[in-house]
């Protein structure tokens, strides 16, 4: 089981997310405000951040570097997930320190792999 640390602004997507992290064992926490999200991820110590690219107050990408910034987060694993997935978004996400980028509607084999393949990698136990 894993801490995964959730960073969306739309509540059926936070119910889809956290679902399907806890039917796979996982310990998903919510934050819906990314001006909130990086003392959340302070004090939760997640395995993984999953965090949308289009948040209000603060951008996924801006939230993304706060998180590469941060000592006690900077190793942590991120999955970006966006609505807008436009030529080279992919490798601005991934330039900005996401180690994953998943386009929203999400395939749900696909999020719950790449969740998978992001933890083992960090030697997170993964069922």
């Amino acid at each position: 089981m894993a801490r995964i640390l959730v960073v969306e602004d739309n509540a059926l997507n936070i119910k889809l997310f956290c679902d399907l992290l806890a039917a796979h064992g996982h310990e998903p926490s919510a934050v819906t405000d990314s001006r909130e999200a990086l003392e959340r991820a302070r004090a939760f110590l997640p395995e993984l951040i999953i965090t949308d690219i289009q948040l209000p107050h603060v951008t996924g990408m801006e939230l993304i570097r706060w998180f590469r910034e941060d000592e006690a987060l900077k190793d942590v694993p991120i999955m970006a997930v966006t609505a807008y997935a436009g030529a080279g978004d992919e490798d601005r996400v991934r330039a900005a320190g996401a180690q994953a980028y998943v386009s929203k509607p999400i395939s749900v084999a696909r999020f719950v792999e790449e969740v998978s393949v992001l933890l083992a990698d960090n030697g997170a136990v993964v069922d």
